[in-house]
């Protein structure tokens, strides 16, 4: 066994890309000391599918057995309960059984890492309507992930959880996440917002802020203009910030949501303001991060009892099974994850 846990790599949706870009990396050397949770029979069709990139794999029972995976084979876990024939089903289509054992692959990895088996979980992508059609009860990978951690919770509580989407330019931290617009409106609260800057303080220690500098976004068109657009700022999300800070969080604003992104951005020759900006909904914070190139960005779940990482890009239907598939952000979601699971078991000094 290696001196460091492995990282546990789930296989995403079987018809998407994940299971390509997995074995890319893999054959790239980006996923040295990593286990895939996943269905042998698809990363060996998607390893046919990349001509010039030969990987052997190997099917182990548990990490403990990568220590005898011989070199240059891609170590596979195969968790039961797999649905039968996942390789013979067209790629780019949504399918239930897809769903099913991205579903089962993600409960197998939790697992595994709750038992300290693992350092990490990587999560490739998975399809919402796919989950949906398997009947699984969660719009994505973020509430999945917060139910599974809440079984080993005393008394089954849920972790506060937020999405964080990173690049070597900018940190983005949700309030909400997957609601309908209307109802993520709603969602905006006092308590949310407050326990959003808590969590990307407390957060920001992993990768070497201990005291981070924190942007944050209003909801309305120039964070309202003082009431004239909207008074969410005055009543919640102002007052919110107060307390943050009353708290020795170093946050600020809110600030009109389309320039804070451009003033926290940093870039060579033009040092951020931020060194992370927390935004309300969804497509304000995900879209200035996705504009600066999916390829570079990270998912990162913060509030987890453990650390997990995903790409910035979906399953890519339109793609899939053509040996297209950019690896790069798999990449920089491994090297997150290995990033941060060192800095979770370094002192951190400093900070409220």
């Amino acid at each position: 066994m290696p001196a460091t846990l492995p990282l546990l790599l789930t296989m995403g949706d079987a018809a998407g890309i994940g299971p390509e870009c997995i074995v890319r990396a893999f054959a790239e050397g980006a996923a040295a000391n990593s286990v895939v949770i996943g269905d042998v029979g698809v990363l060996r069709r998607a390893a046919a599918q990349l001509p010039g990139l030969p990987v052997p794999m190997a099917r182990i029972e548990t990490p403990a057995d990568l220590a005898e995976v011989p070199p240059g084979c891609l170590p596979v876990i195969e968790p039961a309960g797999l649905p039968a024939g996942l390789a013979e089903g067209p790629c780019g289509r949504i399918d239930a059984r897809c769903g099913a054992a991205a579903a089962r692959c993600i409960e197998s990895a939790v697992s595994l890492v709750q038992q300290g088996l693992g350092a990490a979980v990587v999560t490739a992508p998975l399809h919402k309507e796919a989950l949906a059609a398997a009947g699984v009860d969660f719009p994505g990978h973020t509430e999945m992930l917060q139910a599974l951690a809440a079984r080993a919770a005393p008394e089954g509580a849920l972790p506060e959880v937020r999405m964080m989407l990173a690049n070597d330019e900018l940190r983005v931290v949700l309030v909400t996440i997957h609601l309908a617009l209307r109802r993520a409106i709603e969602a905006v609260t006092f308590d949310a917002v407050l326990q959003t800057l808590r969590i990307a303080h407390r957060s920001a220690a992993l990768w070497g802020q201990p005291r981070p500098r924190i942007g944050v976004a209003g909801l309305n068109p120039h964070a309202g203009e003082g009431g004239l657009f909207g008074d969410e700022e005055l009543r919640i999300i102002g007052p919110a910030v107060q307390a943050a800070r009353a708290e020795g969080i170093d946050a600020s604003g809110p600030f009109a949501p389309d320039t804070v992104f451009m003033r926290a951005r940093n870039t060579v020759g033009h040092p951020g303001e931020f060194d992370l900006v927390v935004a309300m909904t969804h497509d304000h914070g995900l879209i200035p991060v996705k504009y600066l190139g999916v390829e570079h960005g990270v998912n990162v779940t913060l509030g987890l009892p453990f650390v997990r990482t995903s790409p910035d890009h979906g399953t890519a239907f339109d793609i899939a099974g053509r040996g297209l598939a950019d690896a790069s952000s798999l990449k920089a979601a491994l090297a997150m994850a290995r990033s941060l699971v060192q800095g979770r078991a370094a002192p951190v000094h400093g900070g409220a």
